[in-house]
């Protein structure tokens, strides 16, 4: 000890702060801002939470997550991680898109990773997903599950993003039936619409009393009264996000899956190897960046006949045989 002391004497100032510098192997510190539904809505911001928790075991990266009480709180949230001087802040749903927006141009050394929106920013990884890709197949699905010819759609908010699900929905129904018809109800027009299961069922049960026989629900933790009504009816539903066929194993066809936590997880891997790029990145069913989920849960409803459909279904969107119905640009029309 004391030589050391002693080397620590003659060393000059410069010297000294070198040894003090922390070493190039600190752990990388990553934060999540999910929206108010939270960690917890078995849907969307769930998914995020898990490729970001897997990302903290396989990568061993440092994390810390908040959920936003409102849409007023992404700011400030996003802020503070900035001000910590987090390696990199990840922002989950197109709520959050103006908040990035204004941290990336306050802080723009820091790098970003914005979820379903593009914030067109340099220091800026903006994550988007066509989901009227993977809509399509769980719409095909559904006709295939629906032999009245009657099918139905509940939406969380009403807006663009959501009506994109339904427009690639229907499409995909009407591949397998262009005779089908459809059923379709909105929870609300503000964000109070990802969080209410009591009023998704009462939809939900209206839709099934009017002869549906089959719900995709695109509504955040809502979707959870979608699938106690159909559990009641002995009908079936269909998930969305992550894989939601455990909840209610049996009355749930399949999921519409919307590879949140892969795109977290991989954004993190690209930030660890330095290969961390900006701009927009697009995931679709080419990649299984959207896809239908299969499992032990509804192995049973799911046949070999329904996949092979499905698969077929793919190829042709990939090869750019099946052009599917993008909401996005109908809108523009």
């Amino acid at each position: 000890m004391r030589n050391l002391l002693r080397i620590h004497a003659f060393l000059p100032l410069w010297a000294l702060a070198v040894l003090s510098v922390p070493s190039a192997s600190a752990q990388l510190r990553v934060g999540l801002v999910l929206e108010r539904s939270g960690k917890d809505d078995k849907s969307f911001n769930a998914s995020a939470y898990q490729g970001l928790k897997r990302a903290e075991k396989e990568l061993g990266v440092s994390t810390k997550t908040v959920e936003a009480p409102d849409n007023a709180a992404y700011e400030s949230l996003q802020r503070a991680f900035a001000e910590k001087k987090f390696d990199l802040i990840i922002a989950v749903g197109f709520h959050q898109l103006e908040s990035v927006k204004k941290n990336a141009a306050r802080f723009p050394n820091q790098k970003f990773l914005l979820v379903d929106e593009d914030a067109k920013a340099p220091n800026v990884r903006s994550v988007m997903f066509e989901e009227h890709e993977g809509s399509y197949l769980v719409g095909a699905l559904a006709a295939m599950h629906a032999p009245g010819g009657k099918i139905g759609f509940i939406g969380g908010m009403d807006v663009p993003l959501i009506r994109r699900f339904e427009t690639g929905y229907v499409a995909g129904a009407k591949k397998i039936n262009p005779k089908v018809q459809m059923l379709s109800n909105y929870l609300g027009v503000t964000g109070e619409a990802w969080n209410n299961p009591p009023k998704a069922k009462e939809l939900a049960l209206d839709q099934f009393n009017r002869g549906a026989e089959v719900i995709f629900v695109a509504a955040g933790n809502s979707g959870v009264g979608v699938f106690d009504a159909a559990a009641d009816r002995k009908k079936l539903a269909i998930g969305v996000d992550s894989n939601q066929n455990w909840l209610k194993p049996g009355s749930i066809l399949t999921s519409m899956l919307k590879r949140v936590d892969e795109a977290v997880y991989d954004s993190v891997k690209l930030f660890k190897e330095g290969k961390f790029t900006t701009g927009l990145i697009r995931y679709g069913v080419k990649s299984k960046g959207v896809d239908y989920s299969l499992d032990e849960h509804n192995a049973r409803l799911v046949t070999e006949a329904d996949k092979k459909q499905l698969e077929q279904l793919r190829t042709e969107i990939v090869k750019g045989k099946i052009k599917v119905p993008d909401y996005y640009l109908i809108q523009k029309k």
